[in-house]
């Protein structure tokens, strides 16, 4: 079973599980993404400077779970990092302080108790994804072969109940997870990544800028059996950048363009995005995200962060 909650972290490296899923009327967003060794931590990146080859940061000690969601009534976000004392795991599970994520062999439920931030409020519920195949095919995204992304349930069902907000939906979903032995922004300078809902099951753009190696491209479908077929990138189409001036970009079948329908998340350093493009043959709609390593090396970048993403310590 591909999930890998058990695996060994690298030091100074980090692992992460991302879902996402849109209502099956539009009305509605979410992502979650659960982190050990969190990459986009100001304290895990403070930990690594101050450490060395013969005392690396320990990831385990950077811990968190991100919950956004997104809809007509607003967003709420929250990410508080815990310690490793906070962190509970084995093949089927991953506890973060009060909230997991638990595989039962049929799907992956969420269980959710956390707190928002800059403004304190309360997420608390349940998220139930329901794969239609599980993919077991890590695949390499840096030239030595330290990064990896491992797509899990690309073509899924997601169900929503929350009692804070009261919220229930469902609608399509995503799940895929990432690992690396080292931190992300000596690997590459920046990134993009979209997915798509089309007909026959999910396409999956990838374009990352290593710091070694070039720019890599990755461009596939995914099918509700699991199959995975290769296709050409089709053209690079440039997008508006966001309010930070985080540049953006994707890719849309040749003669098409691409236009941003939402800006979820704007930040100095990272972008997520509701598009309106074209890709194999039909239009689609697309969860994209643009992320600047470059940017989030900046230290006045990572003085801005704990207003995000508090830590719980301990």
């Amino acid at each position: 079973m591909p999930f890998g909650f058990k695996h060994p972290v690298a030091p100074s490296g980090y692992a992460w599980w991302y879902v996402d899923a849109l209502s099956d009327d539009g009305r509605h967003g979410l992502t979650l993404i659960a982190f050990i060794g969190s990459v986009f931590s100001p304290y895990y990146a403070w930990a690594r400077r101050r450490s060395g080859a013969q005392r690396p940061a320990d990831p385990l000690h950077y811990c968190a779970i991100n919950v956004a969601l997104y809809g007509a009534s607003g967003k709420r976000w929250s990410l508080t990092e815990r310690g490793r004392s906070s962190l509970q795991r084995n093949a089927d599970s991953l506890v973060i302080g009060p909230s997991s994520l638990m595989w039962d062999g049929n799907g992956l439920t969420v269980q959710i108790d956390e707190v928002t931030a800059p403004f304190p409020s309360r997420i608390r519920g349940f998220v139930r994804l329901h794969p239609l195949a599980l993919v077991d095919n890590p695949m390499a995204l840096d030239a030595e072969g330290q990064h990896h992304w491992r797509p899990i349930a690309p073509c899924a069902r997601v169900e929503v109940s929350l009692t804070h907000p009261a919220l229930r939906w469902s609608g399509p979903g995503y799940l895929d997870s990432n690992a690396g032995h080292g931190p992300l922004e000596d690997a590459f300078s920046d990134w993009t990544w979209s997915r798509a809902n089309v007909h026959g099951g999910t396409a999956v753009l990838y374009d990352v800028n290593r710091r070694l190696g070039g720019k890599f491209s990755l461009a596939m479908r995914f099918d509700p059996t699991g199959a995975i077929e290769h296709f050409a990138p089709p053209s690079v189409i440039d997008l508006p950048g966001t309010g930070w001036r985080v540049k953006r970009e994707t890719r849309s079948d040749n003669g098409y363009t691409a236009t941003v329908l939402k800006t979820l998340e704007d930040t100095p350093f990272y972008a997520r995005s509701i598009l309106s493009s074209h890709l194999l043959g039909e239009s689609v709609t697309a969860m994209h995200e643009s992320l600047s390593l470059d940017r989030f090396r900046a230290r006045w970048v990572q003085m801005l962060l704990p207003f995000r993403m508090p830590r719980a310590w301990g």
